[in-house]
């Protein structure tokens, strides 16, 4: 047990919890504007159920190192191109979420009531409560993909890596209402949230053809754009 819990495992569990829970941000924003298009009282429900099937992505993933170390195998050449079943899944991932984003900000601006054309009902049918759950699904598993190689890179003992993953989805589970309930009240910042996946959807088609658009740069875009929003926000409230 002693040769386990040592501190650079510690270290390692602390430091990987940070980033899970960074990375799971992204997850956040997305379950939300999906948990968004079903009735308040199955809201809190599909948003746990998400978080839940994202833990067991990630752990599932994990718990197969060996196959998830074999996507870098080369599959396939396209022209000069060498395809592994790792960039198939960021490019496929990646087309997915610009796709929805891009989807759900045109359903955004044909939801505002016109005259000409009012606003349909916030709520839709409880029957879409499963498609929900299987986009939720679909796309947890770009996001754990992500978080299983940060994990790999990060820590060698498995028991780290797991108990990361699981300490952060129980984190965002306690902050998931909070922020989408915010996100929700606030459209301009739910269109900003879109774009800002469209912008990672376009960061995993490009790491996908091996063009590596340094992390920095879109951490910043999407910093200094939130700031701006930010400001935006008090100065309708002055």
């Amino acid at each position: 047990m002693e040769q386990l819990i040592t501190t650079e495992a510690l270290v390692a569990l602390l430091t990987l919890t940070s980033l899970e829970i960074v990375l799971g941000i992204d997850n956040i924003i997305f379950l939300t504007i999906l948990v968004d298009r079903l009735p308040p009282e199955q809201r809190e429900k599909a948003r746990i159920l998400g978080l839940s099937l994202a833990m067991l992505t990630c752990i599932g993933l994990l718990l197969s190192l060996t196959w998830v170390m074999g996507l870098t195998a080369p599959l396939f050449t396209v022209y000069t191109e060498v395809i592994s079943g790792r960039d198939l899944i960021l490019i496929a991932g990646g087309l997915f979420l610009i796709y929805k984003s891009t989807g759900e900000i045109h359903d955004i601006f044909h939801q505002q009531a016109t005259p000409e054309h009012p606003a349909p009902p916030a709520n839709q049918p409880a029957k879409h409560f499963m498609l929900v759950i299987i986009q939720i699904a679909l796309i947890d598993i770009v996001f754990s993909l992500d978080s299983v190689i940060t994990a790999v890179g990060l820590a060698n003992q498995l028991w780290v890596m797991i108990t990361a993953i699981v300490i952060a989805v129980l984190i965002m589970m306690v902050a998931a209402g909070a922020i989408g309930r915010f996100v929700s009240r606030h459209p301009t910042l739910k269109v900003l949230a879109l774009s800002f996946l469209i912008m990672i959807g376009i960061a995993l088609v490009a790491e996908g053809l091996d063009f590596e658009i340094p992390k920095g740069y879109i951490y910043f875009a999407m910093a200094f754009s939130l700031i701006v929003e930010m400001l935006n926000f008090r100065l309708r409230k002055l």
